[in-house]
């Protein structure tokens, strides 16, 4: 790897080729036999300092249209918790599965997993039938992993039948010095970003377009009034950034001063501090309280003079969907995904069907709006919301920050790259962009 390493730093990019892929990496792992370390702890005291592993492991045989990427950078996802934290189920019951399809999945079904569904970095080597990449190339990787070989996935590849998420219910992600990829996954690298930084957009973001923007989640339209919970975190960051970029007015509900400043300098005049508000919208664990939805939608009338949102951006999931679906306007859409504070969702349907609402479920995004969403963020019309950095010997404590909501935007990890701030190729670009690229550094 030092060789790989040196070329990459040395910005040799055309030799990368030529090197010898290694038969062993270093890699963040979870095991097989640990999945029930957890067993009886309540999800919050979970801890992923404990269940993740930072060891060698082989590197795995390249199979058609794959190819192996040298990991320079990644990121944490909340699907990294989940599988750090074995919750809602393990992972290694989707590995299972996968292993079952084929000959060449088998290779995913392994007593670890590798895990990561972010990386930038460099193309190493390039499996049979790939033509539209080269060693040496320098790329992000979104996490969709399709097989397309049913007629479903045709029209939007989300819907093909052997979908997965990569890293996650695939094996070899990207927290890693190598991962291997479907080659459909890649993406040129922005060049004015280092390599943290282009690592951490990419799942949230691609998320965040499709949700939001695309005509498959809310098709956003300029004017429309968009409430945007978590607008400080990892995907409510840039959701506030797409709404601001096409003419939306996001009202950006965070939970403390310090996050609703981080709204306001992207540009988001309307803010909820939830927290200072003191919104309870459960009784109990079992009872929620419309009163509080009701308070919470004055608050938002308030706001914006009187205007009930379009769009609902939900991703906390139980804790607040709810009051999502009453504050939604007549004819408004809530469109969601994660559940990041619970799966299993209520809320009044009368406030859903007598108000001609949609809900709208949304998960990851195909190839087309992937490409898109780095796209923007390759023009400098969104910037990527980086707020740390860790080494891959600190992913756990990197898990465990976002697993206790400890972190603003998203944290990077350092893989291959032996410091912040490296792989930068276009310096002048870069200058242009500076202020975004860092808003949320150090926060």
């Amino acid at each position: 790897m030092q060789e790989i390493l040196d070329a990459i730093l040395a910005e040799r990019f055309d030799a990368v080729g030529d090197l010898a892929v290694p038969d062993h990496y270093r890699a963040v792992t979870v095991h097989a036999d640990e999945a029930e370390m957890f067993g009886g702890i309540a999800t919050r005291d979970k801890d992923p300092r404990k269940s993740l592993h930072v060891e060698d492991v082989p590197t795995p045989e390249l199979g058609p249209g794959e190819a192996l990427v040298a990991v320079m950078a990644s990121a944490i996802n909340y699907n990294t918790v989940w599988t750090s934290i074995f919750e809602p189920v393990s992972t290694f019951g989707f590995l299972k599965r996968y292993g079952r399809e084929s000959e060449l999945a088998k290779r995913h079904d392994l007593p670890y997993h590798v895990v990561g569904s972010d990386l930038a970095g460099v193309v190493l080597k390039t499996g049979a039938g790939v033509n539209a990449w080269k060693p040496g190339d320098q790329v992000v990787a979104h996490c969709l992993s399709v097989e397309l070989e049913s007629p479903d996935g045709h029209s939007d590849t989300m819907m093909d039948p052997q979908q997965r998420i990569w890293g996650f219910e695939t094996n070899f992600g990207g927290l890693a010095h190598v991962a291997l990829v479907k080659s459909n996954q890649l993406m040129p690298k922005p060049a004015h970003l280092t390599w943290e930084e282009a690592a951490s957009p990419g799942l949230v973001n691609s998320t965040a377009y499709r949700q939001l923007v695309s005509r498959n989640g809310a098709d956003m339209k300029q004017g429309d009034t968009v409430l945007i919970w978590g607008a400080s975190g990892g995907l409510g960051s840039y959701a506030t950034q797409f709404a601001l970029n096409g003419g939306a007015t996001p009202i950006c509900v965070v939970s403390s001063p310090e996050k609703a400043e981080i709204c306001r300098s992207l540009g988001a005049d309307l803010v909820i501090d939830r927290n200072a508000e003191g919104y309870q919208f459960w009784k109990d664990p079992q009872t929620q309280d419309p009163k509080e939805w009701k308070r919470f939608g004055a608050k938002i009338r308030e706001l914006t003079g009187g205007d009930d949102p379009d769009i609902v951006f939900e991703h906390p999931g139980r804790e607040t969907f709810g009051a999502s679906v009453y504050v939604a306007r007549k004819g408004g859409t809530i469109v969601t995904c994660a559940s990041t504070s619970g799966f299993m969702h209520e809320y009044d349907n009368r406030y859903l069907w007598m108000n001609l609402k949609r809900i709208v479920g949304s998960h990851f995004a195909n190839y087309r709006e992937a490409w898109e969403a780095n796209r923007l963020i390759d023009k400098g019309l969104i910037h990527p919301t980086l707020s740390k950095v860790y080494s891959l010997d600190e992913v756990g404590q990197a898990a465990y920050d976002v697993h206790q909501n400890a972190h603003q935007g998203k944290v990077g990890v350092l893989a291959l790259a032996p410091e912040e701030g490296l792989g930068v190729t276009n310096p002048e670009k870069r200058a242009q962009h500076l202020e975004g690229i860092n808003r949320f550094r150090g926060v």
